[in-house]
């Protein structure tokens, strides 16, 4: 269980309150000037934390001219713990002990015992606030130390984490350069090749298709593999973010028969634009994937504060291909759709189809 440090406002008032309590026990009133002295070393206390020695000096006159000595050593107290004036704070013990036992006064005698066991008395008295100030600013100074000292360790930690993740940044960019960069920089050569020989209409046309996708992806790849080297050292976007201004290159791209009906008015935001973006993206992907030969029909539609994204395709002509697949991209647009407080759907449909839904709550800025 941990205890909070009063507030120093508070604190002050509790050690002005025992001081004038002081007062009231050890000085008489009919004792103007003691009791004027004793008083003004009560309320100085006040001031002890941003004129400590101004405090303590104050508190004096009240130690030489009656018993009323609560302040003074509040003072002291507080003298300790914001200085580190060794020397200062011993003269500061010296002179209380000899405010409260003045030279000239009737019990300082040389000659009597009974002085010198008063001397190491108010001596000691003094020195028990100056080594209790001293023992609180070395134990702040300890907390102070301790707490830079688990920033560094934190510090070290974090520049261990990025290196760490710096060198598989690296070689994760060498794999991809040396491996897929190569190989569809293969695929984009031969589908050339590809359409400058071929003698049907159709296959020049896949091939350019199958081409030009594969230039695209060989220059995504270039940036990613540059990102990658940067390994966090400044931000970076890893492309240029889409939006549905893009969707008709996209669904003129994709490969597959696809018409596109949208629309959607100005000015809506940038997150809703990339979500519908992505999904259109990852649903023709699926359809050239897994539905060969399938016609697909895109519809994006704002109504009543909300964006309908639907893709469709119809049934596939061809057996498709036994292709790699993550299995993730539909999890990554569901997962997307809920962070903007929308939702995603995914299904077959009754012709033997299969259907992406996408609906985003919006509110366009214009």
């Amino acid at each position: 269980m941990t205890f909070r440090t009063p507030p120093p406002l508070l604190l002050d008032a509790v050690l002005v309150f025992f001081a004038l309590l002081d007062v009231r026990i050890n000085v008489h009133f009919n004792d103007s000037a003691s009791l004027a002295w004793a008083l003004t070393a009560a309320l100085s206390l006040m001031l002890r934390r941003h004129r400590p020695l101004l405090t303590f000096l104050l508190t004096l006159p009240a130690v030489l001219v009656s018993s009323a000595v609560f302040a003074s050593l509040a003072a002291l107290y507080t003298l300790a713990t914001f200085t580190r004036r060794r020397t200062l704070l011993a003269l500061c013990g010296v002179a209380f002990t000899f405010c409260d036992v003045p030279p000239w006064g009737p019990k300082f005698d040389l000659t009597d015992s009974a002085t010198y066991i008063t001397l190491g008395y108010t001596a000691t008295t003094a020195a028990a606030p100056l080594f209790l100030g001293q023992l609180v600013q070395a134990r702040r100074d300890l907390s102070l130390r301790l707490r830079e000292i688990s920033e560094a360790r934190d510090h070290e930690r974090l520049l261990t984490d990025q290196t760490v993740l710096a060198t598989e940044r690296a070689q994760l960019a060498r794999e991809m350069h040396d491996v897929v960069s190569h190989q569809v920089s293969l695929i984009a050569v031969q589908a050339g090749a590809l359409q400058v020989g071929a003698p049907n209409a159709s296959v020049k046309e896949t091939a350019g298709t199958i081409r030009r996708l594969s230039v695209q992806t060989l220059d995504e790849l270039r940036h990613m593999v540059d990102v990658l080297r940067a390994a966090g050292s400044r931000p970076t976007e890893l492309t240029p973010q889409p939006s549905v201004s893009d969707l008709e290159r996209l669904v003129a791209g994709s490969g597959i028969e696809a018409d596109l009906d949208m629309d959607l008015p100005k000015g809506l935001p940038a997150p809703v634009q990339r979500a519908v973006y992505r999904t259109v993206q990852e649903a023709l992907t699926n359809v050239r994937k897994h539905a060969p030969g399938a016609r697909a029909s895109v519809r994006i539609r704002r109504e009543a504060g909300v964006v309908r994204a639907t893709v469709t395709n119809d049934q596939p002509t061809r057996r498709p291909l036994p292709l790699p697949s993550a299995r993730y991209g539909l999890v990554g647009l569901r997962e997307r759709a809920a962070l903007l407080n929308g939702s995603f759907s995914s299904g077959p449909t009754a012709e033997g189809g299969y259907e992406v839904r996408l609906e985003l709550p919006v509110e366009t800025t214009d």
